[in-house]
């Protein structure tokens, strides 16, 4: 077997791996020893677990289980690496020790890939490397297909991530990373249940895509004859509780935007959306800063991290930046000093060598200035906030400055992580603005919030003062992972199927 794919059996035909894998099985199956056949396997220990707590099970014995990464043959005795979801161990092999049936049926018709059993004690070999010397060897499953070859590994991009299983056996650092995801997802529900809040689930399927500006996905329900949307956003389900009494809700769950696809998209994600009554953006921004920090210790260890090469500070309170003064900081202009004004805005866009679109006012022009001038210098943690009216739908206007509303967004280096509001609750300006996005979406923007006439009724029985917060889960993993593209950190990112 070795530490390649295949056994130590001779192939003079030249047959294909798979077809002589086969073969072993049903030699197996012919003398009694169907694997497939073991139902359950009692096992107390994990490959970590051996190794740290090596002084108090040395010369104990244990039951370990997973899957033969390698083996070296030395004739009556031989070495195994064996990987369970904890790591890998060696496992000393002597035929006097494990008999002579297990250690031939070992030689014979076991590979690499193989799933096995193995009892035995702890000890520490002459070259100090911690392993388990067996007693008693027992083949769980069979691996009808042969493992990437040690030396190159599983390097395919495009293979990885359409075969997420056989990336996770062969690249720890990949499953690394999915646990450091469910250890982000952990912390997210300590801190959000530690602050009285309380995770609910509402519709996937969806009557009124809203909530965002985002192209859906639609689907018909055969026995209700109607079509349904997969929800762009949880936004208006939450905010209905709020209205409801619950004060303090969240969500962390998948939603679905029929967009383009780019490192940091895809069409299918994970979103955590909370609500808080009678706090506002600035209250967000605290509940923010406390979360990616939560995440950042219990997934890193630490608050400073390395992405993608830029060295990021988590600690301490991230900078918060209007956009106007974001605006005049980098690009040496002051929107503020022509709120209002679409012609002034519209020269400006030309000096920046903006694109507008027909319908783009001055808001618009003074996001669109934004995202032009300053975005890539956003490198450490930085809230931008006070938003322009037009493309903050759902929004409370800034007091004393109606032309701006209360928003913020996380940047962390040039990527945008949260968004954020104090929740627009008066129902008379919502209708406004709903009204407005369906006039856009009338003039060809595809991409606008749609009139929901249900979350309207609910805000007119009255919605305390909100604060809201959305954020991409995946993001952060990819920010607390070092991950270059979204796809490194979701298990089965959505791909087109190969022709073949």
């Amino acid at each position: 077997m070795s530490d390649g794919t295949t056994g130590l059996t001779e192939n003079p035909e030249n047959r294909s791996e798979t077809e002589i894998r086969r073969d072993k099985l049903s030699a197996l199956q012919q003398a009694g020893k169907d694997p497939f056949y073991i139902t359950t396997c009692p096992h107390d220990r994990s490959a970590q677990e051996i190794r740290d707590r090596f002084a108090e099970l040395e010369n104990q014995d244990v039951c370990i289980a997973g899957r033969i990464m390698g083996w070296r043959d030395m004739g009556k005795a031989g070495f195994m690496d064996l990987a369970d979801r904890s790591g890998r161990i060696q496992v000393y092999m002597k035929i006097d020790q494990v008999g002579e049936e297990s250690y031939t049926d070992l030689k014979n018709y076991w590979d690499v890939g193989d799933i096995i059993s193995v009892k035995g004690y702890v000890f520490k070999t002459r070259r100090g490397e911690i392993s388990v010397h067996a007693k008693e060897i027992r083949l769980l499953s069979k691996s009808l297909l042969p493992l990437p070859e040690k030396f190159h590994g599983l390097k395919d991009t495009d293979l990885r991530y359409r075969q997420r299983y056989l990336d996770l056996i062969m690249n720890p650092e990949v499953r690394e990373t999915f646990l450091k995801r469910s250890a982000i997802i952990r912390a997210i529900r300590d801190v959000l249940d530690g602050l009285g809040y309380v995770e609910v689930e509402t519709p996937v399927l969806n009557t009124v895509a809203g909530g965002a500006a985002a192209r859906p996905f639609v689907t018909h329900h055969n026995t209700l004859d109607m079509d349904l949307y997969l929800r762009i956003a949880t936004e208006l389900h939450l905010k209905r509780l709020i209205v409801g009494g619950m004060e303090r809700v969240y969500e962390i769950g998948p939603c679905f935007r029929n967009e383009g696809m780019d490192v940091k998209h895809s069409p299918e994600y994970t979103s955590l959306e909370l609500y808080e009554a009678y706090t506002d953006y600035h209250g967000m921004m605290d509940r923010t800063e406390l979360l990616v920090q939560e995440c950042a210790r219990k997934a890193c260890g630490t608050e400073r991290v390395t992405w993608q090469g830029e060295e990021i500070d988590l600690s301490g309170q991230f900078t918060r930046l209007s956009m106007n003064d974001a605006i005049q900081k980098y690009a040496g202009i002051d929107f503020l000093s022509f709120k209002g004004d679409d012609e002034k805005a519209r020269e400006v866009a030309g000096q920046l060598h903006l694109e507008l679109g027909s319908a783009d006012r001055w808001g618009d022009i003074m996001a669109k200035a934004f995202e032009a001038t300053v975005e890539d210098k956003l490198v450490q943690p930085t809230f931008i906030y006070d938003y322009p009216v037009e493309v903050s739908p759902l929004t409370k206007r800034k007091r004393g400055m109606p032309e701006l509303v209360e928003r913020f967004e996380l940047f962390i280096n040039r990527c945008e992580f949260a968004n954020a509001y104090s929740e627009l609750n008066d129902p008379i300006d919502q209708r406004g603005r709903f009204v407005h996005q369906a006039e856009l979406r009338a003039s060809g923007e595809e991409e606008t919030d749609v009139i929901d006439e249900d979350f309207l009724t609910a805000m007119e029985y009255g919605m305390p003062p909100t604060g809201g917060m959305g954020m991409g889960i995946d993001r952060l993993v990819m920010l607390l992972t070092d991950s270059a593209s979204i796809r490194d950190v979701l298990l089965f990112p959505t791909m087109k199927p190969r022709e073949d």
